[in-house]
């Protein structure tokens, strides 16, 4: 099966997220989310494929896209099922805990991303994070980081 023209499309802007000028950043940050609006699960399945297939893109690069997958569902929350939902959180997770060293701005990326999701699958998000908790071990700054502003953001439920 061929790859849609969206998926290139957006897999070409994550290329060119390489680029060292930030107005080319903003504008491919802007892009990506332009496309997330129109197909949002299409979008976000391209990113996290482009995040796993490309393990050694700098943390500043992964810091764009993580922060459009975190506009998509933001803006597209009520369109999001629980499959796509479930792939989005732990390509998050992943991306908030790979480094024990304290990168804010990637790290925070992935986090924000976990308390967008966590909007209407807070239950998935805190079983993901939770098993980021090892007996004994100190927990991962952005884990904890993560749980407070997930209460925050869910603490007008009832």
């Amino acid at each position: 099966m061929t790859e849609s023209r969206i998926k290139r499309l957006a897999t070409t802007l994550m290329d060119a997220t390489t680029d060292k000028d930030p107005l080319v950043q903003e504008q491919i940050y802007k892009a990506l989310c332009h496309l997330g609006e129109s197909e949002p699960e299409e979008i976000l399945n391209a990113c996290d494929e482009y995040l796993r297939q490309h393990d050694k893109l700098g943390y500043p690069h992964r810091v764009i896209i993580l922060k459009a997958m975190e506009t998509i569902v933001r803006s597209n929350i009520s369109l999001l099922d629980k499959s796509m939902a479930k792939v989005v959180i732990f390509l998050a997770s992943h991306e908030m805990t790979k480094s024990k060293e304290m990168i804010r701005d990637w790290q925070q990326a992935a986090s924000d991303v976990l308390v967008a999701v966590g909007q209407r699958f807070i239950n998935k998000v805190m079983e993901e994070v939770l098993s980021k908790f090892q007996p004994g071990i100190l927990p991962h700054f952005f884990v904890v980081q993560t749980f407070a502003n997930l209460s925050v953001a869910n603490g007008s439920r009832s």
